[in-house]
């Protein structure tokens, strides 16, 4: 086998792995945003969380993971709109957050 094919294929298995974790990321901070609005009597808007950013960091393990925060809005009149926050560390919900008052706290 051609060592350039050899190298494209492990760039692209890479990537897809990376796309996916993305994804499940995406689902899993969704259906927190979802709850905490449901939980809160609160309309999420656009029915979908915006990814703001990433950085990694260690889990409780010592093991490299990364944290992500996702961002969405929601309003509990119909009328204002206000921003709420989900982070992701790896798999697992860190902090779901609605302006200023934190919803849920996974870690504590």
């Amino acid at each position: 086998m051609n060592d350039g094919l050899l190298i494209i294929a492990l760039v692209g298995g890479v990537l897809a792995l990376i796309w996916r974790a993305n994804v499940e990321a995406r689902t899993t901070a969704n259906h927190a945003a979802h709850d905490a609005c449901a939980d809160a009597a609160l309309q999420l808007l656009d029915g979908t969380v915006a990814f703001k950013n990433w950085r990694p960091t260690r889990d409780d393990t010592g093991r490299l993971t990364m944290r992500r925060t996702y961002v969405f809005d929601y309003s509990d009149d119909g009328a204002t709109r206000r921003q709420g926050f989900v982070i992701l560390r790896g798999r697992d919900v860190e902090i779901v957050g609605l302006g200023p008052t934190l919803v849920r706290d996974r870690l504590h």
